[in-house]
């Protein structure tokens, strides 16, 4: 897929082959996480069609802007996004979970260009992202470093490790996106680990925070473009939904493991495939 203008039109139609794509992957595959992947497909969108400064043609290109997908089972979506922009052939979405197949469950940097770390246990993520920030500022190096992590993982003391090294560290050239869908592997956030006040509490480790609308492309792609604070790391709090773009999907628990075939794929697909006649 070209992205030619960026715009939220565009990407949002962006977000709708990162979805459909990784139905037919997840669903071939009997694997899971669809939902986790459903709540981050505009972000992915938008960071990989209109934020990242990258170069599928030469994914090694020393200049890359760097993503960290921390939240490593919705990886679905990343090699979605990846064979969209064309980083690897599409045909290659058919290895996906699969015995002798090239791509993992999980994050998998080996052999896949256009992923940089491998990542799965969660509250990772940050750590790395963070190291990867600070190695770029002490080289002097212009490239930015991006991560996206979920609402569940904040329950992890590796997170909080590395978002209090951050600013200690300067790392403007830093973002992080957390996919609050609110819904974590065996429950609803509030009900396992509430995270609220969790705005303020990454205001209080001395981020630049602010919440968004994770559906809304011209949102997030404002948010993402806006100008760094010098010495400032910034974190964005997107709003999302698990399940988002299938109607029986939404908001439930159940499509965090669940693997949709039979009827509920038919359905699934023929809900998608509305929208994308629509669009």
């Amino acid at each position: 897929m070209k992205i030619t203008n960026g715009s939220g039109s565009e990407l949002a139609r962006f977000a709708h082959r990162i979805r459909r794509t990784s139905l037919d992957m997840i669903a071939r595959a009997r694997s899971s996480h669809l939902g986790s992947v459903y709540s981050s497909a505009e972000i992915l969108a938008v960071l990989y069609g209109a934020v990242l400064n990258v170069r599928p043609a030469l994914p090694d290109w020393p200049e890359r802007d760097r993503f960290v997908l921390s939240k490593g089972h919705a990886v679905a979506g990343l090699y979605a996004a990846l064979a969209h922009r064309g980083f690897i052939p599409m045909e290659r979405l058919s290895e996906f979970y699969v015995d002798g197949g090239s791509l993992a469950g999980h994050v998998t940097h080996k052999g896949v260009p256009g992923v940089e770390v491998s990542t799965g246990s969660l509250g990772h993520g940050l750590a790395l992202a963070v190291g990867l920030a600070g190695g770029a500022l002490r080289r002097g190096a212009s490239w930015r470093v991006f991560a996206l992590l979920s609402d569940g993982e904040c329950d992890e003391g590796s997170v909080w490790e590395a978002a209090l090294l951050a600013p200690r560290l300067g790392v403007h050239n830093l973002t992080v996106v957390v996919d609050y869908n609110k819904i974590q592997s065996l429950g609803r956030v509030e009900e396992v680990v509430p995270l609220e006040p969790f705005v303020d509490k990454w205001r209080a480790f001395r981020w630049e925070t602010r919440e968004v609308d994770g559906h809304d492309t011209e949102a997030l792609l404002a948010a993402l473009t806006a100008p760094p604070t010098p010495g400032t790391p910034r974190c964005l709090i997107a709003h999302t939904v698990k399940g988002k773009g299938i109607s029986f999907m939404e908001d439930r628990l159940l499509w965090h493991y669940r693997s949709p075939q039979g009827d509920e794929l038919a359905d699934a697909v023929a809900e998608l495939d509305m929208l994308g006649r629509d669009e």
